[in-house]
């Protein structure tokens, strides 16, 4: 009786940790957002060239490039936004912009988001 007692606490015990790694799994699986993308040093890494005033946590943003504040009065058109994030050199061949959808930096789906991101500054 013993035995199966402690068969059954394992089982418990190990239930447990399976749900946990499950938890956790799950939590490191979270939808990055553009704002995510747009800071990361991996992917967008905006922050490296721009400065966003209206971000307290974009630190050390640089003056490389344009500050990106006031977005959606500058590009009254979203798809414009896109389509410089997309492929900044068919507006400016000597752009030092990556083109992050050209050279598929980024997928469409992560350039969606940080369009989204960059427009609402």
């Amino acid at each position: 009786m013993r035995i199966i007692k402690l068969s059954v606490l394992a089982g418990i015990a190990g239930m447990m940790v399976m749900a946990t790694s499950v938890q956790a799994q799950q939590a490191s699986q979270k939808e990055e957002t553009g704002k995510d993308i747009a800071f990361s040093d991996a992917k967008g890494n905006c922050l490296a060239c721009h400065g966003m005033p209206t971000q307290p946590d974009a630190q050390a943003g640089g003056s490389f490039g344009p500050p990106l504040i006031a977005m959606s009065a500058r590009f009254p058109d979203r798809t414009a936004l896109r389509a410089k994030i997309w492929d900044p050199t068919v507006s400016n061949p000597n752009t030092s912009m990556p083109p992050f959808g050209k050279h598929k930096v980024l997928t469409e789906q992560e350039i969606d988001k940080v369009t989204d991101f960059i427009y609402s500054l």
